[in-house]
């Protein structure tokens, strides 16, 4: 059975899509990006600042399906300009230890909603 998971800590959908879904005890995000889901803001002053941001919005999904970045088994990220990857991955690095570090891809591609710099989604388990 679907489950769709909704949380106003996390930026309202901007399409047709859920923040979340789960089903049985595996849960889908949607790709998060740098909302400020209390000032509907981007927060775009740099890479690090954007990239944290996506993540508190990531870990309000995750709360609201009483999960953590623990549970995390895969991360998708995707960026405008390879160039930024080490800044990224050293806001994404803060958020695991490598005895939990999941699975994850990081991929430029040629432009984000919003033009953004970083988007990323995850698949967290119970």
């Amino acid at each position: 059975m679907k489950k769709i998971i909704t949380t106003e800590k996390a930026p309202a959908p901007i399409g047709p899509y859920s923040q979340a879904v789960m089903i049985n005890n595996m849960l889908f995000t949607s790709g998060q990006i740098a909302f400020n889901p209390e000032s509907g803001d981007l927060l775009l002053d740099n890479i690090q600042t954007e990239t944290h941001q996506v993540m508190k919005n990531l870990e309000a999904v995750l709360a609201e399906a009483n999960m953590n970045f623990e549970n995390v088994v895969k991360a998708s990220i995707f960026i405008a300009d390879m160039d930024d990857f080490s800044a990224i991955n050293e806001a994404y690095g803060s958020y695991f230890n490598n005895d939990i570090a999941p699975a994850r891809e990081t991929v430029q591609v040629a432009r984000l909603p919003k033009d953004v710099n970083v988007e990323i989604s995850m698949i967290a388990v119970k």
